[in-house]
């Protein structure tokens, strides 16, 4: 058998044994079953896609979170008490937006993509690098200056999550978490 006929017989297998060990990677894209965050709950109040001219007002105030909710509350739009709260949490922290982010959105097609990630993103994209999403954060029930300390031990002060996104992650945290053990999909649950 020459090297050609033996390496393209060895690649299928090769291309084999590589998506299967990313399957698991691959299969974990849904993560409905969290709780909404504050952008995916901004999103749904303002509309899809949202009027640009109005998102630009919201991005540019800033708010605690009572003013925020009170601003969003006479739109009639119904959410629970929790995504009223998760809401007013991701606009106190991440408002107002930098202006320079504003026009770089805008150039790049729209505003929405200036929004920062909020809880439910950060903790999906962040925390599943190093251990189970289900046991190190769905299943906590902290303060939110208890998941602000968690950030000062050592494997998690290397994050690359800035100190609006520890914020964000730890206030989303805290509403939000924790999960029943049913409402978690059973393969997330180790």
């Amino acid at each position: 058998m020459t090297a050609t006929r033996s390496a393209s017989c060895i690649f299928p297998i090769v291309l084999g044994i590589l998506l299967f060990g990313l399957a698991p990677v691959l299969a974990q894209g849904d993560y409905s079953f969290m709780p909404k965050g504050g952008k995916t709950l901004l999103l749904e109040i303002l509309g899809s896609p949202p009027d640009e001219k109005e998102l630009r007002k919201v991005a540019g105030e800033r708010r605690n979170e009572e003013e925020w909710r009170r601003t969003f509350a006479v739109r009639g739009k119904t959410l629970s008490e929790r995504e009223w709260r998760t809401l007013a949490a991701y606009l106190a922290v991440n408002m107002p937006l930098p202006e320079d982010g504003l026009a770089q959105a805008e150039k790049r097609g729209g505003l929405v993509t200036a929004l920062p990630r909020d809880g439910r993103e950060l903790a999906w994209n962040e925390c599943q690098f190093c251990h189970s999403l289900f046991t190190s954060h769905l299943t906590q029930d902290r303060s939110v200056q208890a998941w602000l300390n968690m950030f000062q031990s050592p494997f998690h002060r290397e994050m690359k999550m800035t100190a609006q996104e520890r914020e964000e992650f730890s206030r989303y945290s805290t509403i939000n978490m924790p999960m029943r053990v049913e409402d978690v999909p059973k393969d997330l649950r180790f």
